[in-house]
């Protein structure tokens, strides 16, 4: 038996068409938000990596995602210790040294650096990130205030003074 999904109607007049581009987006830095986090099991299911879900919090680029996938339980050392380097700079671009949990790192702001990977095989160009660092906040960006001068301390008058 199968499922007919619209069967209840579906009118196309009711909505306004697609009109954004999923392109590639351009190499560059991003300022972004972690809004999900996952724990998969590698394709040769010897190990799992993170993968994480983050979203276009500025600019042109606003509300597309990008992907991240961080081997931290692999048989493969050298991509252990890009994963644990990887998120080494996101725990210190958020602020948070420590985590216990993956939902730790969600919707605090950063700034990624995004760049493509070429086609290869079978897979076509890709979005990949490639860096993290501490997103300006909004107080930093303000000019600091004037620092006040610090109190005078007042003394008694000295009677030798001129005046």
């Amino acid at each position: 038996m199968s499922f007919n999904i619209l069967a209840d109607g579906f009118n196309a007049a009711s909505f306004e068409p697609a009109t954004k581009s999923y392109d590639l987006i351009p190499d560059g830095w991003y300022e972004a938000l972690i809004i999900d986090s996952e724990t998969k099991p590698t394709k040769a299911g010897t190990g799992h990596y993170l993968q994480l879900t983050l979203e276009i919090t500025e600019g042109e680029h606003k509300g597309r995602y990008v992907w991240d996938r961080l081997n931290l339980d692999n048989p493969n050392e050298t991509a252990v210790a890009i994963a644990q380097e990887t998120l080494a700079s996101i725990c210190h671009a958020i602020g948070v040294l420590e985590p216990k949990e993956t939902e730790e790192l969600h919707d605090k702001p950063l700034v990624m650096r995004v760049g493509v990977q070429p086609a290869k095989g079978e897979y076509k160009e890709s979005n990949v990130v490639k860096g993290y660092r501490a997103a300006e906040t909004k107080t930093a960006r303000k000019a600091a205030p004037k620092a006040k001068a610090a109190p005078v301390a007042l003394s008694e008058p000295d009677d030798e003074l001129p005046f």
